[in-house]
């Protein structure tokens, strides 16, 4: 009798509770519906109270079901699956080897296929890729190690661990690592890797307090040994024309005082560099930022007006070799960012496929291949993207968001705001948790190893030693037919007009 009372108690209590859930279920449903009835914002919900709520809803969870679900390995879109298993797959140091047969459409038009060679060089033939200089003009020149390296990603758009973890990876695996617009801070530098100090439109760690560029700070910059190079940035491929965006959210106290700024503002640098409005001034800024830190200055940018490119390399060809940019780095219409205008990220800049081998001609034709060095930048992150580059006339790759994949990044799609999932680009100390920088930078280090590595076999494939060996007429690209055609028929070198003074 006893248990049978206890059981009775038990069911009349949990009775009453589901009684008292359907009532507040009941209570909180009347409430949204006068909610939804009332509000004038949402269509939707103002004609189907309360149920219309749940449209975006499963707006929201419909990337995260088509990601993980229904999208085929090759379909999604900026990087699919196969891609980001690649990397981590690099990452985690594991065997990179696949069984069975590929799955991506060899059909595809635009698609790169490398020509191997009859009799390709023996495995004890093959030669490690050898450093390259860069400014030979400078009293400081750099002697860069690596053909793979870190794209320009700012502290603040990513978070301290993200760079700290970036930084001891580079440091491990030979590469530099950009600093992004946003100036450099003490997590760059680390884990003591080569760095390339980028100087966006708002000078952002090298400004005065007008926000004009200081040459005080330039030499307080440059003589951190670690700072191999300066890199002027015009534009990048995901928002040609317009400037760096970081979120007042992400605006911390530490963030604001590298950069120079106000803490919780939105930091907007301005579309362009105030003090360079045509070749002239962009030549006179490449000349006065190298003199006055002695080390190799270039300038980023992304493609469109092809006659403005031709008229600055003539000025560099009628002034003098000596004054060219060291290098320039050509980033895609098709790079990422961590907030960007749809339009921009969209429709505005040529994708690299198309830029690249343009840029490398008109460079290649007026005689000054040797001297400018050509950086390839945007959507390059597995070995088939970066041995096309070279191919195409690249002598350097650089990388952010397969470098963001090895650190865990999950296209979560959130890099504007402050949730990324994995910590990646939040600063919210909670997520930021989850990216332990010392596990993470083995795994930056052995993506950056195994994709170099993985090129390298390319290269020997192909029947060169090394990867700048790559040719033209060592790739094929498949046209709209399904037939492929040499790049070298495709995109042709141009004759060299004469040597430059």
């Amino acid at each position: 009798m006893f248990f049978m009372d206890v059981v009775a108690e038990t069911l009349q209590v949990l009775t009453t509770l589901f009684v008292l859930a359907l009532g507040l279920i009941a209570f909180a449903a009347v409430i949204m519906f006068l909610i939804d009835k009332n509000q004038t914002e949402d269509a939707v919900r103002r004609n189907y109270p309360v149920i219309g709520r749940f449209r975006k809803l499963f707006t929201e969870l419909g990337e995260f079901f088509r990601q993980y679900f229904f999208a085929m390995d090759r379909e999604e879109m900026p990087f699919n699956r196969a891609q980001r298993d690649w990397v981590a797959r690099a990452g985690n140091g594991k065997n990179n080897t696949i069984a069975f047969g590929s799955t991506r459409n060899l059909n595809f038009s635009g698609t790169p296929i490398f020509v191997n060679a009859a009799f390709p060089p023996l495995d004890e033939q093959a030669t490690k890729t050898q450093p390259l200089l860069i400014g030979p003009y400078c009293r400081h020149p750099y002697d860069a190690p690596s053909f793979f390296n870190i794209s320009g990603m700012s502290y603040g758009a990513l978070s301290k661990p993200a760079v700290r973890a970036l930084s001891r990876g580079a440091g491990m695996a030979g590469v530099w690592m950009n600093t992004g617009e946003g100036g450099m801070s003490q997590y760059h530098l680390e884990g003591n890797c080569d760095i390339v100090f980028q100087i966006g439109t708002a000078k952002y760690g090298v400004r005065d307090l007008e926000g004009n560029l200081s040459d005080e700070k330039l030499k307080e910059a440059a003589s951190h040994p670690q700072v191999k190079m300066f890199e002027l940035k015009m534009a990048q491929g995901a928002k040609p024309g317009k400037g760096g965006i970081l979120p007042g959210a992400k605006v911390t106290k530490e963030i604001a005082k590298i950069r120079g700024i106000k803490t919780g503002e939105d930091s907007i640098s301005p579309n362009r560099h105030t003090d360079i409005g045509n070749a002239k001034e962009l030549l006179d800024m490449i000349a006065h930022i190298r003199e006055v830190t002695g080390k190799p200055v270039g300038f980023k940018t992304v493609m469109g007006d092809f006659n403005a490119m031709a008229g600055f390399l003539d000025l560099v060809v009628a002034r003098g070799i000596d004054c060219a940019p060291d290098f320039i780095t050509l980033d895609g219409g098709d790079g990422g960012t961590g907030a960007a205008p749809m339009p921009l990220m969209d429709i505005v800049g040529l994708p690299l496929r198309e830029s690249l081998p343009i840029v490398s001609d008109l460079i290649y034709e007026r005689g000054l291949r040797g001297r400018i060095r050509l950086v390839a930048s945007g959507k390059l992150i597995t070995p088939s993207d970066v041995a096309w580059a070279l191919a195409a006339g690249a002598d350097f790759v650089t990388c952010a968001r397969g470098f963001m994949f090895s650190l865990g990044c999950i296209q979560a799609l959130k890099c504007n705001k402050n949730t990324c999932p994995t910590g990646v680009t939040t600063h919210d100390k909670r997520l930021q948790q989850g990216l332990v920088p010392k596990a993470k930078s083995v795994k930056v280090a052995n993506y950056a190893k195994n994709l170099i590595h993985e090129v390298e076999i390319i290269a020997h494939s192909v029947g060169v030693t090394e990867p700048r060996e790559i040719a033209r007429r060592h790739v094929r690209i498949v046209k709209s037919s399904g037939v492929s055609i040499p790049l070298n028929i495709l995109a042709p070198r141009p004759e060299i007009r004469g040597q430059p003074k």
